[in-house]
C-alpha cells in the first residue's frame, strides 16, 4: 500500500520547464523554497520546518534540527514550502525549473525507493517523500569528490522531480558495467549504483587536459541520469564573460585591452 501522497502531474515547456501538479482535496506536495510559479484557488501554502515525511514528522523536534542541520550541509534551506488543496475538487499548483534544462519526473516505487541526486537538482515531491543526505563513504570520494560528496537522498513510494542542465540523458548499467563521467555531470542514480572518484590517469592528461584531476565512477546495476549543462560550469562560463570592476564584456581578451585604451580607460 502506498504511504506516500498519489499525485498527478504534467511537464510543460522544452528549455525553461515548469510542472504543473494536480492535487486531489487534502493532497499536499512539497518543494524548495524559490520553485514556486503559480497555484490556483483552494491551495494552501505553508513554511514546513523539515520536509513533511513521516520519519521528520516522528522525530520531534530535535530530530527536525539534526535534519535541517543537514539540509544546510547540501547548500539548502532550513525549511521547505508544502501546498495542499484544501478545496473540495481538484486544483493545480507549478513549479518551474530554475535554470535551462529538464524536469524529471521518478516514480520512486519503480526505481526501489530510493535516488541519490545532486545537492541543487531537488524540485518537488509527493508528501511523504523524504529529502535527506548522502554521503560517500569512500575517502577517495570524501577527499576529492567536489560536487559529488554530499548529497542528496529521496525516498519513499511515491513522485518526485528532478531538475537538470541542458539536455538529460538516462543510462542503464548491467552489472559490474562502469560509466565515467565529470562529477558535475551526474544528476542522480538509484540505489544500487555505486559510487566513486577515480584519478585522471597521464600527466599529460592532469596539467593540460582541461578537465580536472578526477571523474566520478558509476558501476551497475542500477539506472543513471546525466546533463549535458551542470550549472557549476554554466556559472563560470558567465564569469568568464563578466566584466570586470565595470569594464567591457570583452575584458579579459585583446580585443577588450584594446577598447580599453581607446576609450581612455588606462587600469
Amino acid at each position: 500500500m502506498l504511504q506516500d501522497h498519489e499525485i498527478d502531474y504534467k511537464v510543460i515547456g522544452e528549455e525553461m520547464q515548469l510542472v504543473e501538479i494536480e492535487l486531489d482535496p487534502q493532497e499536499t506536495v512539497i518543494a524548495e523554497a524559490g520553485s514556486f510559479m503559480y497555484m490556483k484557488d483552494g491551495i494552501v501554502m505553508q513554511t514546513i520546518f523539515g520536509d513533511g515525511s513521516r520519519k521528520s514528522e516522528g522525530d520531534g523536534l530535535f530530530g527536525k534540527l539534526i535534519g535541517a542541520g543537514k539540509r544546510l550541509l547540501t547548500g539548502e534551506s532550513l525549511f521547505m514550502t508544502a501546498f495542499t488543496n484544501t478545496s473540495m475538487g481538484k486544483s493545480q499548483v507549478a513549479f518551474a525549473s530554475p535554470y535551462p534544462g529538464k524536469i524529471i519526473p521518478v516514480n520512486l516505487m519503480e526505481h526501489g525507493g530510493k535516488i541519490v541526486c545532486q545537492k541543487d537538482t531537488f524540485l518537488c515531491a509527493a508528501k511523504g517523500v523524504e529529502v535527506g543526505i548522502e554521503f560517500q563513504r569512500r575517502l577517495g570520494t570524501g577527499l576529492f569528490g567536489g560536487e559529488g560528496f554530499i548529497m542528496q537522498k529521496l525516498e519513499g513510494d511515491g513522485m518526485a522531480f528532478m531538475h537538470a542542465g541542458g539536455h538529460v540523458m538516462e543510462r542503464t548499467l548491467n552489472a559490474g558495467e562502469t560509466l565515467r563521467i565529470d562529477t558535475g555531470c551526474v544528476v542522480g542514480y538509484t540505489k544500487d549504483i555505486q559510487y566513486d572518484i577515480e584519478m585522471v590517469r597521464g600527466v599529460k592528461n592532469v596539467l593540460f587536459g582541461g578537465e580536472g584531476m578526477f571523474y566520478a565512477t558509476l558501476k551497475g546495476p542500477g539506472k543513471v541520469w546525466l546533463q549535458t549543462l551542470p550549472i557549476s560550469r554554466l556559472a563560470g562560463r558567465i564569469l568568464q564573460y563578466a566584466p570586470q570592476r565595470g569594464g567591457s564584456k570583452e575584458e579579459g581578451s585583446l580585443l577588450g585591452g584594446l577598447g580599453r585604451i581607446l576609450d581612455g580607460d588606462n587600469r
